[in-house]
C-alpha cells in the first residue's frame, strides 16, 4: 500500500496542545481518507510540528451508483425536477420495482486525488482549542501561524492548496519541503520518504518522536544527577511538558545561591516548575539541594557556562519574589488572619470564607468526637485552614495552598498537630496520593470535604454529565479514602444532616442533600471497580439498605464476595435466582404469597429439610449481621445449598393441588425473604 506523509509546520505550538492535535490529526484522516482504507496511522509531534505517517489504498473504488427518483406514475414535472438535479434526460432512468432509478458508474479515483480533494477541507475544520489569525487576505486560522504543508504519497507531492475563491489560504500550497532546528540547522529539507524525513530532521537537531524526546530529558536529567550524588525529584507532567518545548534536549544542571536554600523545598520547587520549567533536586537524605536542572533547546559552544550563568540569573529574581512574600507572610499569624477571611466570598449561595472556616471548625469537633481525636486542635485547625489563602505566597502559588499555612502555623507557634493537618487537609488530592494517618489531619480533611459536598449540593451545583467544576467527585473519594484507610466508623447520614444544619436558611432543606449518600455509594462502587474489586457485591448489598458505615459496608461486601466464589456460594446465588423467578412468576398469577408455611402439608421429606434448616439459618444469620459477624453470617446462609439443590432437584413447585401449591410458594417467598437479608442477588453479575 502507498505511504501518506503529512507534515504541518507552524511557529510553535504550545506543549499542553501537541499530543491531542496528534490524535485528532489521526481520527480526522481516518473519517476523510475511509474509502483508502487507512492503515498502520501513527502521529508525531512536537514545537513546530504535527505529523502524520499511514498506509492507504492505491484507488478508490469504482461503483454502480443508484439513485431512486420518483414512483411510476408521478406527474411529469417529478420526473423533470428529478432529471433537472442530476442533469440527464428521462432516457437515463430505468423503472424497478415501481420507482424511477438513476443507475451511473462511479469511476475510481486515485489516492492522491482523494487526498487532495479531502485535505484543504479537514485543515480547515481543525479543532484547535484555541486559534489565531494572521496575515491578510484569508480567513483560515490554526494554532500558531502555519508555514509549510508537506504532503508525499510514496514520495509524490499530493498537491494540496487552502485557497478557495477570493480567500488565498496564505499562500499555502503542499510541497516535499520542511525545516531543520530552528538555530542549529534552520536550512530546508527535502523529504522523499517518511523514513528519510525522519532520518533527516535527525540530521538536522529535531527528534520528531515526542517520546524519544521525553527519554532523553529523563535519561539525561538523571545522569547529571546521579554525576553529583543528588536525585531528581519525579515530576512526569514536567518532562511531558518540556519535551513539547524542546526539539533537541540539552539537559543542564545550575546552582542556588545558598541565602534562598532557607525557603521551604515546595515553594523552591513550584516557584521553579511554574516559572521557569526548571527540575529541583534533593540530596541522599531527602533534602532540597543548591542545584537545579533545566532543559536546553541548543547544543552550546561553551558546554552551558553562559546559559546556566543566564538561568541562574533568572532564578534569583524569581527566588528573590519567592523570600519576599515568605518575610512578608510571616509578620502576620494566621489567627489574624480570619477577619480577612469574611472578606472573601466562597459562592454567592454560601457566604464568605469566613462562614466556610466556621462550619469545618464545628463539624470537626463532631467528627473529633466520633473518631477519639482531640476536639480542641481539630477544631483549631479546621478554623485556621484556609487562612493561607489571604497570603502573598499562595496568591503567587495557589498550588501551595495548605502546604504554607503549616509552615506559617509552626511559625506561629501552634501544635504540631494543628501544624501538620493544615498542611494535608487537601490530600489526597489524586488516586495517586497518600492518605493522611494522624488524627487531627483526618479530622480536618474529612470536615472539609464533608462541608463542601453539602454546602454545594444545597446551592444546586452538584455534577452532572462529565461536568464537575467544583471538583466534588474527587471531594467524596477523598472521603472514601480517608474512612476505608483509617478505618473510621462513621455514620455519614448524621454528618451530612449535621454539616446542612449550619447552611444558610435557604438551604438547609434542600432537596439535593438527600442524593449524597447515594452519591457517596456511587463513588465507592467506582472506586472498588478502579481496584478490580467487585462493585455488583457492594450494589446487592445497598438494596433497601441505609446504612453509610463504609467500613461496615464494606466488610459485609467482602464476606459475600468470598461465598459467591465458594462452590457453595455460586450454586446458593442460582438456586435463589430460581427461586425468586419462580415467586415473581407466580406472584403476577394470583400473589402475593406470603406467610408462614404449613409444616403438616409436607409431603415430600425435602420439603420439610429446606424448612428445618431455613428454621435454624435464619436467626444465625441475623445474630451474625447484629455482632457484625459477615463471614459467619455468609456462612450460615451457604449452608442452605444442599437442602435448596435437593428442594428443586424433587419437588415441584406447582403442584396440581392449590394448598401444596400455596404452601411450597410460602416456603420459597421465606427463603426469598432471608436472602434479602443478606443481599439483593438481583444485582450480582453473572
Amino acid at each position: 500500500m502507498p505511504e501518506l506523509l503529512i507534515e504541518l509546520f507552524s511557529e510553535e505550538i504550545p506543549a499542553r496542545m501537541q499530543q491531542q492535535a496528534g490524535e485528532t490529526l489521526l481520527n480526522a484522516l481516518a473519517d476523510a481518507l475511509a474509502p483508502l482504507a487507512p492503515s498502520d496511522l501513527r502521529a508525531y509531534t512536537g514545537p513546530r510540528r504535527i505529523a502524520a505517517t499511514l498506509n492507504v489504498a492505491e484507488q478508490v473504488p469504482g461503483r454502480l451508483v443508484s439513485e431512486r427518483g420518483p414512483r411510476e406514475g408521478a406527474p411529469d414535472k417529478a420526473l423533470e425536477g428529478f432529471t433537472r438535479k442530476h442533469g440527464v434526460t428521462r432516457d437515463a432512468l430505468v423503472l424497478r420495482d415501481g420507482f424511477w432509478l438513476l443507475e451511473r458508474d462511479e469511476p475510481a479515483i486515485d489516492a492522491a486525488t482523494q487526498i487532495a480533494t479531502v485535505l484543504p477541507d479537514l485543515l480547515r475544520r481543525f479543532p484547535w482549542p484555541k486559534s489565531m489569525r494572521w496575515g491578510q487576505g484569508s480567513s483560515f486560522t490554526w494554532v500558531r501561524p502555519l508555514r509549510r504543508i508537506l504532503c508525499l504519497l510514496d514520495g509524490a507531492v499530493v498537491p494540496v492548496s487552502l485557497a478557495q475563491g477570493q480567500d488565498n489560504g496564505h499562500g499555502l500550497h503542499s510541497a516535499n519541503l520542511t525545516e531543520g532546528h530552528r538555530f542549529m540547522a534552520p536550512d530546508t529539507i527535502t523529504v522523499s520518504s517518511a523514513a528519510q524525513w525522519k532520518d533527516s530532521l535527525f540530521q538536522s537537531r529535531v527528534m520528531v518522536e515526542a517520546q524519544d524526546r521525553r527519554e532523553a530529558i529523563a535519561t539525561g536529567l538523571e545522569q547529571l544527577a546521579t554525576a553529583e550524588g543528588l536525585r531528581i525529584v519525579p515530576d512526569t507532567g514536567l518532562v511531558d511538558e518540556v519535551a513539547g518545548l524542546v526539539e533537541w534536549p540539552v539537559p543542564m544542571l545550575g546552582r542556588i545561591d545558598e541565602q534562598f536554600m532557607e525557603l521551604p523545598p515546595e515553594v523552591m520547587q513550584v516557584s521553579m516548575r511554574v516559572n521557569q520549567r526548571y527540575f529541583a533536586l534533593r540530596d541522599s537524605d531527602g533534602a532540597a539541594a543548591p542545584r537545579f536542572a533545566f532543559v536546553a533547546n541548543i547544543i552550546p559552544a561553551d558546554d552551558g557556562a553562559l546559559i546556566v550563568a543566564g538561568n541562574e540569573r533568572v532564578l534569583r529574581a524569581r527566588f528573590a519574589d519567592a523570600r519576599h512574600f515568605w518575610d512578608l507572610d510571616r509578620k502576620h499569624t494566621l489567627a489574624s488572619r480570619l477577619p480577612a477571611l469574611d472578606n472573601v466570598t466562597f459562592h454567592a449561595k454560601l457566604g464568605s470564607l469566613g462562614e466556610r472556616a466556621r462550619r469545618i471548625a464545628r463539624l470537626a469537633g463532631l467528627l473529633a468526637g466520633m473518631t477519639g481525636a482531640p476536639v480542641e486542635a481539630c477544631e483549631r485547625a479546621a478554623l485556621l485552614c484556609k487562612t493561607d489563602l489571604t497570603t502573598g505566597m499562595v496568591g503567587e502559588f495557589p498550588e501551595l495552598q495548605g502546604v504554607m499555612g503549616g509552615y506559617y502555623a509552626r511559625h506561629d507557634g501552634e501544635a504540631d498537630s494543628v501544624a501538620q493537618a493544615i498542611s494535608e487537609h487537601y490530600t489526597p488530592k489524586g488516586p495517586g496520593d497518600s492518605v493522611p494517618t494522624a488524627p487531627v489531619s483526618v479530622v480536618v480533611g474529612l470536615a472539609d470535604r464533608i462541608d463542601m459536598l453539602c454546602a454545594f449540593f444545597a446551592a444546586g451545583e452538584k455534577p452532572s454529565g462529565s461536568g464537575d467544576p467544583f471538583g466534588l467527585r474527587r471531594a467524596a473519594l477523598g472521603i472514601i479514602r480517608l474512612i476505608r484507610e483509617n478505618t473510621l466508623r462513621l455514620d455519614l447520614i448524621r454528618l451530612f444532616t449535621f454539616a446542612a444544619e449550619a447552611l444558610p436558611d435557604s438551604l438547609r432543606n434542600a432537596p439535593d442533600l438527600d442524593l449524597l449518600p447515594q452519591f457517596i455509594a456511587e463513588r465507592l462502587r467506582v472506586q472498588l471497580r478502579s481496584e478490580g474489586a467487585r462493585h455488583d457485591c457492594l450494589a446487592a448489598i445497598s438494596v433497601d439498605n441505609t446504612d453509610t458505615d463504609i467500613v461496615r459496608l464494606l466488610a459485609r461486601a467482602g464476606a459475600l464476595q468470598a461465598m459467591l466464589e465458594t462452590e457453595d456460594g455460586k450454586n446458593l446465588l442460582t438456586a435463589t435466582r430460581r427461586a425468586a423467578n419462580i415467586l415473581r412468576i407466580e406472584d403476577k398469577k394470583d400473589g402475593p404469597h406470603e406467610g408462614t408455611p404449613d409444616a403438616a402439608l409436607f409431603e415430600q421429606p425435602e420439603e420439610q429439610a429446606l424448612f428445618s434448616t431455613l428454621e435454624k439459618v435464619e436467626p444465625a444469620v441475623e445474630a451474625a449481621f447484629a455482632k457484625e459477624l459477615f463471614t459467619d453470617a455468609m456462612r450460615e446462609a451457604a449452608s442452605l445449598r444442599q437442602s435448596l439443590d435437593s428442594f428443586f432437584e424433587q419437588v415441584t413447585v406447582n403442584a396440581p393441588e392449590p394448598a401444596l401449591r400455596l404452601n411450597r410458594l410460602k416456603l420459597l417467598s421465606r427463603l426469598v425473604r432471608m436472602m434479602r437479608l443478606i443481599a439483593d442477588f438481583s444485582q450480582i453479575e453473572s
